[in-house]
């Protein structure tokens, strides 16, 4: 065991961006100190990992952007117009520093050009949500970024890298003229060493072309490098990438861990390292310590270092109480520290069980989750970290505590926000092969996400119908779990099955995953008494938000919990049946949110699916409030629908109510209309005559009535009302506020019909980053300052800049409207902030 470090305080813990300069080396008796000044962030939006002298700089900002052209090498910078073009290394001209980009469009990282581009009615274009991408789009399915940076004399010597957290699709990457790698998947990360190639001491120039003309999968993908960028700095002697791990153990009162890295030397000549560990608590506080012998390493080689730990009394991560810990991790020869990172990780226990269903920490847990695309509304899949975060605020707040990251290795992002905010996951990777790619991308994935406390299964892939029924899936699955079970032997392996249940696939997966069929999952128990299962896919619900009469020259579908494809449950129908199944743990509901392509249930002008439980915005849609009555903790009454029925006096309007109280009574303009007993795991239904008023729900709790909740009948809008998420943002550049639109009656109530045109003004120190209504049919730009309210309602998202001041936005009509509807105006503070250590 390591000596006594001093102890590493919760305020420096949080403080991010003090890396040392590119020479920097340490020596031992200041290991303590270095890593205390190298620890970067835990709090959103840090660059994760980095540990001085080791540097990690976000390169997102200030690139350039051109719309080549697939077909015509004239048009896409004569790339292709000669054959021989890979004949030389160094040659290409639009990858050096003094080429002129001058016309080319500036723009920050992440970025989807996809979104930007309009609709095409062209029904193979559907599945992707009608945008123009493919070979027969080439005028619009490749783009070249380019950025021109700086690289200090004295990085000479050391290791410096590019790494994508993913771009789709496939990439060519080139530096200094020459061409230095290719990529050809849309999710995972990949990275190239540049350190032969930079100038050091002058100028570089880094330039990619994305071709979006193939795809990865059957929906909305988007196009462009749409994730993160990094340029990574490193001694010859470092740590290898995603190689270090913690492997945490419950034992009685404490917690074994398993600690494990590889070193490699990409120096000069041998060295002989050793590896300190130094796990810290999130307020900071060293709990324990361990190292690694010192081993001989020679030149472009490497080795393997491995030790233990305890944690006494450890905080177990949940998505109640989402602790975390963290290990530092250092590289250490001749009494300096050469390479250091650092690894966020939870405590806690995982099971499955045949008859049981899911274990956590020792306690049965439901899985109460969602299936998830990654794009959203205005910026498509170019997410900025905030966006992260809100989703998910937006999925817990209705209950759930797990996700499935269909049909794909996600985000970073994404996966931290799980880990710190509490929310379990099915990572999933989108290969289901065993192929030299496919194994590839898996073996990624887990190295990648196998720290993270929220994933709690891995899985092998998405309704691969002939993989699933034969001999060949089988194996492929076979050689898939094996490769999974040797990066982590700490979770078990599932995939998303759709049918040929016990053949094929199912004979070689740990959990075998239903997706839908809930007529066979009985008889599969009976049949595999000794194999768990998991939903891995329910539900497809299908609903239009504010739609309460199904409309199909309109496309939209009633809210009501009543719509579902053939293949599909409805909300109470799967979650009735698997919420009283004490075998089956769970599952992840298709969709969380709305997402755009594979429009259901209609085609054209639908652009989006109408599947999520909210919709594209994340405006939650009525059955939201069913799965909060029934997942959630606290007290629920939601009552629908809306009570704007103009023409419709004396006609009869089903009412719902969702609540998980004793019982509920239903009043019209004061009038009972019936106190009905709430059943566990179903809604409430009345049939009330409508009369313009108000109506009202109590909810009675052990006799007394505990929550009421109201629809009134509203006038026309007369004025427009703009909140945000956050009133004050930071001005790194980063950091976004996502604004609610709404259109407000004459006494100030929301008007449920709405669908006024509307415009929006951003000045100040911000831009506007989307647009969105959650309208499945609005083909409206996303990126232009202006649109309709669907419904009531539309969302805003403005991103700061780097300079503290204020955003204003003001949303009015256009000037030629004659309604008299009042604009309404926000101010967003954007305040000082430490940025995030970048390239400049």
């Amino acid at each position: 065991m390591m000596g006594r470090m001093p102890q590493i305080t919760r305020r420096s813990l949080l403080q991010s961006g003090l890396a040392l300069s590119a020479a920097g080396v340490v020596s031992h008796s200041g290991l303590a100190e270095a890593l205390l000044s190298g620890v970067q962030s835990h709090a959103e939006g840090s660059a994760p990992g980095a540990v001085a002298p080791r540097e990690r700089l976000l390169f997102d900002f200030h690139w350039k952007f051109f719309q080549g052209n697939a077909d015509d090498p004239v048009k896409d910078l004569d790339f292709g117009k000669d054959q021989g073009d890979f004949s030389k290394t160094g040659e290409f001209k639009f990858a050096m520093a003094d080429f002129d980009d001058s016309k080319w469009r500036p723009l920050n990282l992440p970025h989807d050009w996809a979104v930007e581009l309009p609709f095409v009615w062209d029904e193979d274009l559907k599945s992707h949500g009608y945008k123009p991408l493919g070979r027969k789009y080439p005028a619009t399915s490749v783009g070249w970024y380019r950025r021109v940076f700086d690289i200090p004399k004295g990085d000479a010597g050391r290791r410096i890298s590019v790494d994508f957290d993913g771009a789709f699709r496939s990439a060519l990457v080139f530096v200094n003229g020459c061409f230095i790698g290719r990529n050809d998947n849309g999710y995972v990360p990949f990275s190239f060493d540049l350190s032969d190639f930079l100038n050091y001491g002058g100028r570089n120039a880094i330039t990619v072309r994305m071709d979006a003309s193939f795809g990865d999968g059957w929906f909305y993908e988007g196009a462009g490098i749409y994730r993160h960028v990094w340029l990574t700095r490193t001694d010859p002697l470092h740590l290898g990438q995603w190689e270090s791990y913690v492997r945490p153990d419950v034992q009685g009162n404490g917690a074994q861990l398993a600690l494990a890295t590889v070193v490699k030397n990409q120096g000069t000549q041998t060295e002989n390292p050793q590896v300190r560990w130094q796990i810290l608590d999130a307020d900071g506080r060293t709990v324990a310590s361990a190292e690694g012998a010192a081993q001989a390493i020679p030149v472009d080689g490497s080795a393997t270092y491995t030790a233990t730990a305890r944690i006494p009394s450890p905080a177990l991560w949940s998505p109640e109480t989402p602790h975390l810990y963290s290990a530092l991790v250092a590289v250490e020869s001749e009494g300096k520290v050469r390479d250091a990172e650092r690894v966020d990780f939870g405590v806690r226990t995982i099971a499955f069980d045949a008859d049981k269903g899911f274990f956590l920490n020792g306690r049965r847990t439901l899985i109460q989750g969602t299936c998830n695309h990654q794009d959203h509304a205005g910026v498509g899949a170019a997410l900025p970290d905030r966006l992260q975060v809100y989703r998910l605020s937006v999925l817990k707040d209705m209950g759930g505590n797990a996700v499935r990251t269909s049909h794909n290795m996600p985000t970073p992002e994404w996966v931290e926000a799980c880990d710190r905010m509490g929310m379990m996951m099915m990572c999933e990777t989108r290969m289901m092969s065993a192929n030299p790619e496919g194994l590839a991308q898996l073996e990624t994935m887990i190295r990648r996400y196998r720290n993270s406390p929220s994933v709690i299964l891995w899985s092998m892939g998405n309704e691969e119908w002939e993989l699933q029924k034969d001999e060949q899936g089988e194996r492929v699955m076979a050689d898939m779990v094996r490769r999974s079970h040797e990066l982590d032997p700490t979770r078990l392996c599932t995939a998303a099955v759709n049918g040929s249940y016990g053949l094929g696939i199912s004979k070689a997966l740990d959990v075998e995953g239903i997706n839908y069929n809930l007529g066979a999952i009985d008889d599969y128990h009976r049949k595999q008494p000794q194999q768990p299962l998991v939903g891995s896919e329910t539900a497809s619900t299908v609903s239009t938000r504010g739609i309460y009469i199904t409309d199909k020259l309109r496309n939209w579908v009633s809210a009501y919990d009543l719509n579902r494809p053939p293949w599909g449950e409805l909300a109470e129908e799967w979650w009735k049946f698997y919420a009283t199944r004490e075998f089956l743990p769970g599952g992840f509901v298709w969709t969380g949110f709305d997402y755009r392509g594979e429009p259901t249930p209609y085609g054209w002008p639908s652009i989006s699916s109408q599947f999520g439980i909210v919709d594209t915005c994340g405006f939650p849609k009525d059955n939201f409030y069913y799965y909060r009555a029934w997942w959630g903790k606290e007290p629920c009454l939601h009552l629908l629908p809306h009570w704007n029925w103009e023409q419709r006096e004396g006609e009869p309007i089903q009412v719902w109510v969702h609540s998980n109280l004793d019982e509920v009574e239903v009043l019209l303009n004061g009038a009972s209309q019936g106190r009905k007993k709430v059943q566990p795991l179903t809604h409430l239904a009345w049939t009330v005559k409508y009369a313009p008023g108000t109506l009202e729900a109590r909810g009675y709790k052990n006799g007394s009535v505990v929550l009421t909740d109201k629809r009134e009948t509203t006038g026309q809008p007369a004025s427009l009302r703009l909140t945000a998420d956050r009133t004050t943002i930071n001005a790194d550049g980063e950091d976004i506020a996502i604004l609610r639109v709404e259109a407000l009656d004459a006494q100030g109530r929301l008007v449920p019909t709405a669908d006024n045109l509307l415009h929006f003004r951003i000045t100040g120190d911000g831009t506007l980053l989307g647009v969105g209504n959650g309208d499945p049919n609005c083909q409206e730009s996303d990126k232009q300052p202006a649109r309709s309210l669907f419904n009531g309602l539309a969302q805003v998202i403005v991103q700061g800049t780097k300079t503290p001041g204020a955003i204003t936005v003001e949303a009015h009509e256009p000037q030629d409207s004659a309604t008299g509807v009042r604009a309404a105006t926000i101010t967003i503070a954007t305040r000082k902030a430490e940025l995030r250590p970048a390239v400049s």
